[in-house]
């Protein structure tokens, strides 16, 4: 193989390149093979036979035809729906805040004439290496009037510190003599924050949509504590109750379905189909973003 230098000369590769490079190109290979091959497995299996599934527990490469008997429980299930529903809903009231929040405290850190900084952005980091505690989080949860509420699980993770640095950063990037200007024409700083540097500053605030996105979606723990009732909880806990196959945990228990003789088999049934249901939206985010998120995490990855 011949690569070109600069002035337009070719050199031909060693053997020794030849070699580095089939080396180099078998481990990806390898490292990238035993990424995607979960997540083969599980939609295969989604798409095969209780039965089948049960017969080959190792290896398995295709599905016995194409099945969606476990796609149809998963969607008659009326609290994994329902979850499906919650955690979409509490994904689009936690981002606008989160990006708000986000966006005014990064500018925060990043204006250097704010009164009062030094010891807020203090308290702010503090935050980054200490909390309240379980128990204590818990009762002020209580006492808020929080529990038992989706906003149990939006309020408390408003802000993220560590987004707001990124965020300060990509902040610091823009000319001051754009927002110094803006001043001379009379704008405040709500309006330099919202009609100057949000818009110059898009790609790292679709980088923190997604981390955002992502964290919420996946969560389960704070419903777990704060919420009681099953016909509350995100689609992250309907989910691990299946795939636990948790006879005692109320989001699987009290469910009939024809065919099935036990909990167990209903969640044997439904749990590949349900990691698909439940995967697939954050997924078909990801390509709305992706122009933008190399460039903001980039502008992130350097933070003072």
């Amino acid at each position: 193989m011949l690569f070109k230098k600069k002035n337009g000369t070719k050199i031909k590769k060693s053997v020794e390149d030849h070699i580095i490079d089939i080396v180099v190109t078998v481990i990806l290979a390898v490292f990238a093979l035993i990424c995607f091959y979960p997540m083969w497995y599980v939609v295969v299996a989604s798409l095969s036979t209780t039965s089948h599934v049960v017969k080959n527990p190792g290896l398995l490469l295709w599905p016995d035809g194409f099945h969606l008997e476990s796609y149809i429980l998963a969607l008659d299930h009326p609290l994994l729906m329902g979850a499906l529903g919650n955690s979409i809903k509490i994904l689009l009231i936690s981002l606008p805040i989160n990006i708000v929040m986000t966006l005014m405290c990064g500018y925060f850190m990043a204006c250097s004439n704010m009164k009062l900084k030094k010891p807020v952005v203090t308290m702010l980091m503090i935050t980054m290496y200490f909390t309240g505690g379980l128990i204590p989080g818990y009762l002020n949860i209580r006492d808020l009037g929080l529990y038992n509420s989706h906003w149990a699980l939006i309020l408390p993770g408003a802000l993220s510190v560590y987004n707001a640095i990124i965020c300060k950063t990509a902040i610091e990037g823009i000319p001051s003599s754009l927002s110094e200007s803006a001043y001379l024409d009379g704008a405040n700083d709500v309006q330099v924050l919202f009609r100057i540097i949000m818009p110059l500053i898009k790609p790292t605030l679709a980088v923190l949509v997604l981390y955002y996105g992502v964290s919420h979606w996946n969560a389960w723990f704070a419903a777990s504590i704060y919420l009681e009732k099953d016909e509350l909880l995100p689609i992250q806990n309907i989910l691990r109750s299946v795939l636990n196959t948790a006879k005692n945990t109320g989001a699987i228990d009290n469910v009939g379905v024809s065919g099935l003789d036990n909990t167990d088999a209903f969640a044997e049934a439904v749990k590949y189909s349900a990691i698909v249901i439940s995967t697939v939206p954050i997924l078909c985010v990801y390509p709305f973003l992706q122009k933008h998120f190399a460039k903001g995490a980039m502008v992130g990855a350097v933070k003072g």
